[in-house]
């Protein structure tokens, strides 16, 4: 009898052990593999936890080891700040980044990236055009410089009723950017239509004149 259940119990094991081998090669635990924020934090409570404990007593370990937490823990805020996926990141980039064109050699640029399924350039000489032109008819001052979100803000000011379109655009340019999320047919659609209303909106002084 204790021999059946050895052997049912090895066999217990065995099939155990097969099935937890085939549950962990599962592609979903390489996706929810810790980011290199989550490691280094990891690291980083292991270290504090062994300088408390080897601290040495006749200098008052906590004396010595506050600052330090002070000190790390002001690096750790930045580091999550600044790695964080969800950071405006893009509130620093340049809508040009060299001499602009006309808003319609920015436009045939757009058309022709969109064409190619090129969505990202396509976005990006797409806002281009918007900003060239929305210079050239004096609803934005020229500046060299400009950087999306300020386009849409100041833009938004005599444009209110393309505010919300302003936005998005805006966010579109600043995800290509810095690569936060892929261009898509639908992200160049979305520029393509804001710039045709833009053309069409009438500053709001105008309007109520």
């Amino acid at each position: 009898m204790r021999t059946h259940l050895a052997a049912v119990e090895e066999v217990t094991r065995e099939e155990g052990r097969r099935r937890a081998i085939e549950e962990l090669s599962d592609p979903l635990y390489g996706e929810q593999e810790p980011s290199l924020l989550d490691r280094f934090l990891a690291w980083l409570e292991e270290l504090l936890a062994g300088f408390a404990e080897g601290a040495p007593d006749f200098i008052g370990g906590w004396t010595v080891l506050g600052p330090v937490l002070v000190l790390v823990a002001v690096l750790v805020i930045w580091l999550i700040v600044w790695l964080r996926p969800s950071r405006d990141r893009a509130a620093g980039v340049p809508v040009h980044e060299s001499t602009p064109m006309t808003a319609t050699d920015h436009r045939a640029a757009a058309e022709r990236h969109e064409a190619a399924g090129e969505f990202a350039a396509a976005v990006t000489e797409r806002l281009r055009a918007i900003s060239v032109d929305l210079e050239d008819r004096a609803v934005i001052t020229p500046r060299a410089g400009r950087t999306a979100t300020e386009l849409a803000a100041e833009a938004s000011d005599v444009l209110p009723g393309e505010a919300g379109g302003l936005r998005e655009g805006a966010r579109l340019f600043n995800d290509v950017a810095y690569g936060d999320r892929p261009a898509t047919a639908d992200s160049a659609r979305v520029l393509r239509e804001l710039d045709a209303r833009l053309r069409a909106a009438r500053p709001a002084e105008e309007v109520r004149g």
